[in-house]
């Protein structure tokens, strides 16, 4: 990010390595903020060198926090705004699966080792939040409870030579974890409606061919599974407004697996069942684009990620 994201002087003891996902030739990445009344973009930041993902947007609407080789960093929602890097601590190969709780006084983020931590939004040392005895292998954050006391992700597990991947709940008082799940299909981007009396996520649940995920939400002990979206296409990470009014969601063409990088995708946007989408903005994109909740508190924005190429 014109020279802030990969020197140690930034951070002290990280270095960028080669592990983390790379540009392809001619290929930018862009941090855009969506109006949907206006029904316009605009290019926050951009930069040949890096590849960002996965924005927030914090609550007091400041700031927006993105992640790049492991770390973590804030920027104004503005244009030619520049990105400032967040002190993690320890942690310092952060993932694209984090969240801000919504008094805005800390972060939340996976780490590469598999476990989930606790960072002020201020910077500071990292706490682990997840117990090495809960029985997952790793775990994907993609949601906080509204009172600030409960983290939902996806956790993976092993058992018999099946590999699953479920929604789980996890306390922030002392670790302890609960499966509001169990299934062989996987399940992906979960995350809290603002009055918390949904869980929203996607998942191959309901469907014949692998791969095909569609929108789902149920109530946060698990209950009451409701699909809402039932199309041809590929539908991942629902993500509701503040409001609880507006739902968006990325959109892959039919059959995509998974939810890949550098793809052809639609953010749709809708009510907050998933009725009367309407195609916001179609990107090349995908994986990083808008992995995590990244509306403005206003409910009027959000912000994502695309991923141009020149010759495109």
């Amino acid at each position: 990010m014109d020279g802030q994201t990969s020197t140690t002087d930034d951070y002290p003891g990280h270095a960028a390595t080669t592990s983390w996902r790379q540009l392809l030739p001619g290929q930018r990445s862009r941090l855009m903020v969506f109006d949907v009344v206006a029904r316009s973009a605009t290019c926050v930041f951009e930069t040949e060198d890096f590849v960002i993902e996965a924005p927030n947007w914090t609550p007091d609407g400041e700031r927006l926090v993105v992640n790049c080789d492991g770390l973590l960093y804030g920027t104004a929602p503005e244009e030619d705004s520049q990105p400032r890097v967040i002190y993690t601590g320890s942690v310092t190969d952060s993932n694209n699966d984090h969240v801000i709780s919504a008094d805005g006084r800390f972060l939340y983020l996976s780490s590469q080792d598999g476990h989930l931590y606790e960072v002020p939004i201020g910077g500071g040392e990292a706490r682990r939040v997840t117990r090495p005895d809960d029985g997952l292998e790793a775990r994907y954050l993609h949601g906080i409870s509204p009172d600030g006391g409960t983290l939902v992700h996806i956790g993976c597990r092993r058992l018999g030579g099946v590999t699953t991947y479920n929604i789980y709940a996890v306390s922030l008082r002392d670790g302890a974890t609960r499966r509001l799940t169990d299934s062989e299909r996987p399940h992906d981007g979960v995350e809290y409606s603002p009055d918390g009396r949904w869980l929203y996520f996607n998942s191959e649940r309901c469907s014949e061919r692998a791969g095909h995920s569609q929108v789902f939400r149920m109530r946060p002990d698990g209950t009451g599974v409701e699909q809402l979206t039932f199309d041809p296409r590929v539908n991942w990470f629902p993500h509701l407004s503040p409001d609880g009014a507006v739902l968006v969601y990325l959109s892959y063409s039919t059959g995509v697996q998974g939810h890949p990088a550098n793809e052809p995708v639609l953010l749709r946007v809708a009510d907050s069942d998933a009725r009367n989408a309407w195609d916001a903005v179609e990107v090349f994109g995908g994986q990083g684009t808008i992995n995590v909740n990244s509306w403005a508190p206003d409910s009027r924005r959000f912000a994502y990620v695309d991923y141009p190429l020149e010759d495109a």
